[in-house]
């Protein structure tokens, strides 16, 4: 059964326990997540050579580990996002949840909250052995394109192979410590633009700055005049993964369908070198970037938290600051944008 939160304001998110995803944010009376157009398509539904995480692709979902692992015997983006979660509690504007299987050992435990302006989530690890990847997987959808800004990034990097090779608009592999400036086939690619072009799929991985204390995302979307911001503990989550996904790739459940969706997933993993590469060595890891969580000595506690605010601008944020308790967008011609109210994890 569905799981529908609502608060106060009537800000509503769904969450659906056979998967763990969350769909159908509304902050501010703003839709916030993308919902994949073959959702409703009940060939695709009954498919199952497709990845159960693929064929309810929408909202934002939890991978542990992240990707396709070649380390355990798990589905694309692990049982965290492909199998059952038990409701532990819940009331009207919030629920807690467990994974009905573990992983690696370990049991995870998802806490989701729609808190003022914000909705707020905490997944709890513990227990288990060996090195977990783990990334949120928040996908928006632009109908004209948009602005993206990011917090202070050390360096941006390609994978190795693209993802869908020859249907790309970046260089693979490349890298630049100016995160909005990559190389591409043709000349420099401004990723602060979206899209560039149609029919590509494309992905790159962000290192936060190393002295960072709020690591951030910001999506200013044009037609519909709203900001969204995805917001992190990079302690945590070291890196941001930018998945640029416009029509790319023309095989079910895609279909060609797949177009100006944006996803935003920040988490510790080697990008997209791989399950393997993350626990044992990787190129990140190489750059002092920790790339996987070390089970059964500790609790990990990943917190993640999305605002939606109505905003025509496409000027570039340039800084998410805590202040008085609030959460405030400042752009590079000096105005300022109340998100809502910070986390307790930046207040503290």
């Amino acid at each position: 059964m569905i799981l529908k939160l609502q608060d106060a304001r009537e800000n509503t998110v769904c969450v659906d326990p056979a998967t763990g995803h969350l769909y159908d944010l509304r902050l501010n009376k703003i839709d916030v997540l993308h919902r994949a157009p073959w959702l409703d398509d009940a060939e695709i539904q009954a498919d199952e050579t497709i990845p159960l995480v693929e064929r309810r692709l929408q909202g934002d979902f939890f991978c542990a580990p992240f990707g396709k692992s070649d380390l355990i015997d798990a589905p694309i983006h692990g049982m965290t996002a492909n199998s059952p979660w038990v409701v532990m509690a819940q009331d009207k504007g919030s629920v807690r949840l467990a994974l009905q299987a573990d992983v690696m050992g370990a049991r995870i435990e998802k806490s989701v909250c729609l808190q003022g302006e914000a909705l707020l989530q905490t997944h709890r690890i513990s227990g288990g052995s060996g090195g977990l990847t783990v990334a949120h997987h928040p996908m928006v959808r632009m109908a004209d394109g948009g602005r993206i800004s990011v917090s202070a990034k050390d360096i941006a990097l390609t994978p190795a192979v693209a993802l869908e090779p020859g249907r790309s608009w970046l260089s693979y592999p490349a890298q630049s410590t100016d995160w909005d400036t990559l190389p591409g086939a043709d000349g420099p690619v401004d990723l602060s633009r979206y899209p560039m072009m149609t029919g590509h799929e494309d992905f790159v991985t962000l290192v936060e700055a190393t002295d960072a204390t709020i690591g951030w995302t910001a999506i200013a979307r044009k037609a519909e005049k709203d900001l969204i911001v995805i917001v992190k503990d990079p302690r945590v989550l070291p890196v941001t993964m930018l998945w640029f996904s416009n029509g790319g790739r023309d095989y079910a459940p895609w279909n060609g369908r797949h177009v100006g969706v944006f996803g935003i997933e920040d988490g510790c993993t080697a990008g997209a070198e791989g399950h393997c590469a993350a626990a044992e060595g990787s190129m990140l890891s190489e750059l002092g970037v920790k790339t996987c969580l070390d089970l059964g000595a500790t609790t990990h506690v990943i917190e993640h938290a999305i605002y939606a605010v109505k905003c025509a601008s496409q000027d570039r944020v340039v800084d998410i600051i805590s202040q008085d308790d609030d959460l405030i967008a400042q752009f590079a011609d000096g105005t300022e944008i109340k998100l809502g109210r910070a986390p307790d994890w930046i207040r503290d």
